[in-house]
């Protein structure tokens, strides 16, 4: 089968197209054929490797989450799921292929009028989204910025807390047209990447979702109300600079709060119930899945590039 490789950590010409036996489901697992597979910001990265101290390899096959049919299944799984459409999450890599497993406790089954494109444009950003407003006690009349707002996870907390109920969403993004996109989403104010520019927007916030992180996270504690809390959610312009907590502490008065979020922290029960909610509010037009552009598996090299220059608009699918 066709299955995309790092073959050399770095810039996307380190991706390349190999060619791979075709998987055996194990114990506990399906295998998928891919209609569809998500190209997530952790998978370049991965592919820069930036993550190589925590255990990636050059020949690592990236992507983490796929849809669909199920194939085969391993033992102890029920073989009712053979030729159901599903939407299956393969963990931090495995997912750049033509035939990819899963655990059958980290896949979902689909509405029948919802794409496998879209699937893999909500599946992991959707749940972290939710999860990350519910990490950081949202409430509804609060005031909310999305930093880093034109990615997936980004678009989904804009979306959530609009319908969530809130006083306000302002977002960060490079552009006043990616700004008008995500207020067609439910944004009520648009700021540029360093939080201010090209509007007046709410003075602080109660709530501050992060995407970004970098060396340019402490400035915004600044923009957090009394009580304000920022929960880190990703970190594709990579880590904060390391005494970034002494901004709270010269605030001490204000009581404000930082924490990280992963939905490795959540349980493949709670997730799935989120996700099946979520799949079927997307299958009825409650929540848009953003698709940015549909490229096949062996353009990796091309969906990366765009990655990495910063001209997504919600999620790139590769099409094996």
């Amino acid at each position: 089968m066709k299955a995309i490789s790092i073959q050399t950590f770095g810039s996307p010409d380190g991706l390349a197209v190999v060619d791979l036996p075709v998987p055996a489901p194990a114990a506990g697992q399906v295998l998928i054929a891919t209609e569809a597979v998500g190209v997530g910001g952790v998978d370049t990265v991965i592919r820069s490797g930036a993550l190589a101290a925590y255990g990636f390899k050059e020949g690592h096959i990236p992507g983490s989450e796929v849809a669909g049919t199920v194939t085969a299944v391993g033992d102890g799984v029920d073989v009712s799921w053979i030729g159901r459409r599903v939407w299956g999450f393969t963990g931090t890599g495995g997912g750049y292929v033509e035939q990819a497993v899963a655990p059958v406790e980290q896949i979902l089954p689909l509405p029948d009028c919802l794409s496998a494109a879209a699937a893999v444009t909500l599946g992991s950003a959707g749940a972290v989204a939710h999860f990350g407003l519910g990490h950081a006690h949202f409430a509804p009349g609060e005031t909310v910025l999305v930093r880093g707002a034109a990615g997936s996870i980004g678009i989904m907390a804009v979306q959530l807390a609009a319908r969530g109920g809130a006083a306000a969403v302002a977002v960060t993004t490079s552009s006043s047209e990616r700004g008008e996109r995500l207020r067609r989403l439910g944004a009520t104010h648009v700021l540029d990447r360093s939080g201010g520019g090209w509007e007046a927007a709410p003075a602080g916030y109660d709530v501050i979702i992060d995407v970004v992180a970098g060396e340019d996270m402490p400035s915004f504690f600044d923009r957090l109300n009394p009580n304000g809390r920022m929960v880190a959610v990703g970190a594709v312009a990579g880590q904060p600079p390391a005494d970034f907590g002494t901004k709270i502490m010269t605030a001490f008065q204000k009581s404000m709060s930082f924490a990280a979020f992963s939905a490795a922290t959540v349980t493949p029960a709670d997730l799935s119930a989120v996700r099946s909610k979520q799949f079927g509010a997307a299958s009825r037009g409650e929540i848009e899945a953003v698709v940015h552009e549909l490229l096949p598996l062996d353009e990796a090299v091309l969906a990366h590039q765009k990655m990495d220059a910063g001209e997504v608009f919600g999620r790139i699918v590769l099409t094996p």
